[in-house]
């Protein structure tokens, strides 16, 4: 995901980089946590739909910050398939 021949900008958030031209998610064959084909997992769309779910909550009911006087972790040069940063703490405050 941070390899600059395949991304440009690799460090700057651009959700545009996952989308088409008619602004829906592009599916990745790079990309495949649920298999392809006949033997793809048969919860993919559940998953998801819960992920977005749970998320979408999280969000809604809480601002989420770093503790007072902890700064976010530098993330640089650890790559793989997903971004991995060290632990870090974070505080979630309700909204309402």
């Amino acid at each position: 995901m941070m390899d600059e021949e395949k991304w440009p900008n690799p460090q700057q958030f651009d959700p545009s980089r996952f989308l088409d031209e008619f602004g829906n998610v592009k599916k990745n064959a790079a990309w495949i946590p649920f298999s392809v084909g006949k033997r793809s997992c048969a919860g993919e769309v559940l998953a998801r739909q819960e992920i977005f779910l749970v998320l979408t909550a999280l969000l809604q009911a809480f601002s989420f910050r770093p503790p007072d006087g902890e700064a976010l972790p530098e993330c640089v040069g650890k790559t793989g398939s997903l971004y991995v940063c060290p632990d870090f703490n974070v505080c979630a405050e309700p909204r309402f």
